[in-house]
């Protein structure tokens, strides 16, 4: 195999063992409070055991690793209570995003959005939660794209990462994804007619919706 196709060791490891590991966090291949032990990692991504090293100090800069002085590392937990917080700043950002993709954005990207919108309704009908959940998922996404605010964005992934967990949750749990579905179709609607206030609005009415949701979890969900 070219050396290159194999990164051992220095930044381009460290990269390679950071985006392994972030895409299995938010795959759910890696579960909350997991141990990441390093000799293990190293081995399976083909990497020296300081590259993994330095990619868990970076994941824990993210909010996805926990590093446990003396214990070393593992996938974090975020309890309720962060997620909400989470959420509350979500609703901020997001109506930004919101309120610029309606003045931003092109007929052609309009046009994507309404084609979100008709096959989250499709994924609804279906009886396709985890289909759905993917493409609320792409939903707010495109419209961070759209927007162009990149401060936002960036904000945003970092916070949207840490909610993996609960956004799977949500997304499992029985009429979340009917009752979701009319408030993302809000969003679309207001974008669509280029009203940045009813978009800004919409995603707020959204997020305060998923709050609620949170808040009523059950007390075991660990």
């Amino acid at each position: 195999m070219p050396k290159e196709a194999r990164p051992g060791t220095g930044e381009q490891a460290k990269q390679h063992a950071m985006e392994r590991l972030r895409q299995a966090i938010l795959r759910g291949e890696m579960a909350p409070a997991q141990r990441l032990v390093e000799n293990e990692l190293a081995e399976q991504f083909d990497v020296t055991r300081a590259s993994i090293r330095a990619a868990l100090i970076d994941l824990a800069s993210e909010g996805l690793v926990e590093r446990i002085r003396n214990r070393g590392s593992r996938v974090r937990v975020v309890s309720v209570e962060e997620a909400v917080a989470i959420t509350e700043c979500r609703m901020v950002l997001e109506g930004l995003c919101a309120a610029k993709a309606a003045v931003e954005a092109s007929e052609e990207q309009l046009t994507e959005l309404a084609d979100l919108g008709t096959a989250m309704s499709k994924a609804v009908a279906d009886g396709e939660p985890l289909t759905y959940s993917d493409l609320n998922h792409q939903l707010h996404a495109r419209i961070r794209e759209i927007s162009g605010q990149q401060v936002a964005v960036e904000l945003l992934e970092r916070l949207n990462a840490q909610l993996v967990r609960h956004r799977f949750q949500l997304a499992l749990r029985p009429g979340r994804a009917q009752r979701s579905l009319g408030e993302h179709l809000a969003v679309i609607e207001a974008i669509r007619a280029r009203d940045p206030q009813a978009a800004e609005a919409a995603v707020r009415a959204h997020l305060a919706s998923v709050i609620d949701a949170l808040n009523e979890a059950p007390a075991s969900t660990p």
